[in-house]
């Protein structure tokens, strides 16, 4: 029985048990690392615990398909017409997660392909890349972060000591858009903001309310300005 089940592979080539079970650790192992970095990293609204344990799933499971392969370009087309009925229909809403996919993909090819050292080094360099778009935010803009939306009452013509007012806080000024309103005096103002301190934001909004000819004030706080 034991001979039937450890040496019951009759491929092309023999195969190597120790390299097998070391290539799916391994794959397991760096796996693990890119799941643990999607969690520590992740940021948003689409987190899936399923397709965290996919990041650990699917280095494993090229690995296998790589060393069942061996070269062999009969296994290879057998196994394109078996993956060909299966239709993968999860849609990725952040195209980051494309990366994450990639880089497990790329993983158990290494480690399939018995390169273990490459596998080792590129979980390392993906890690580090992550990282660092993490920590330093690259590709976020911030055009403005505070939208104030005020209604003045005072004639168009006086809108100077507004315009000062909010100049003292900020430094860029945005005018979005600018509503008369029927039925009363008055326009409604909304101005997109990039304040010297955001910190003192309430200070600004102070301010506006004590000025003459100001009736109402909104604010609302705006975040990075990046694709969703």
């Amino acid at each position: 029985m034991n001979e039937l089940f450890l040496r019951g592979d009759y491929g092309a080539a023999p195969t190597n048990y120790t390299a097998l079970l070391l290539g799916l650790l391994l794959a397991f192992v760096c796996g693990h690392t890119i799941a643990w970095l999607y969690m520590f990293t992740h940021t948003g609204l689409s987190y899936s615990r399923s397709y965290v344990n996919t990041l650990i799933l699917m280095p494993v499971i090229v690995t296998m398909v790589m060393m069942i392969l061996a070269n062999n370009l009969i296994l290879a087309f057998g196994l394109m017409a078996i993956f060909a009925m299966v239709r993968f229909r999860s849609i990725l809403r952040d195209t980051l997660d494309t990366s994450y996919v990639l880089a497990v993909i790329v993983i158990g090819l290494a480690c399939g392909t018995m390169k273990f050292t490459s596998a080792i080094i590129g979980c390392a360099a993906f890690g580090l890349l992550m990282l660092y778009f993490w920590g330093t935010g690259f590709g976020t803009r911030h055009r403005y972060n505070l939208i104030v939306n005020i209604q003045w009452v005072r004639p168009l013509a006086e809108l100077a000591d507004l315009r000062r007012l909010l100049h003292r806080h900020s430094r860029h000024t945005q005018c979005a858009s600018q509503r008369s309103n029927e039925g009363y005096a008055g326009v409604d103002l909304s101005y997109r903001l990039l304040l010297r301190d955001p910190a003192r934001s309430h200070e600004l909004l102070d301010e506006l309310r004590a000025l003459e000819g100001v009736a109402r004030v909104s604010s609302l706080h705006a975040g990075d300005e990046s694709e969703l």
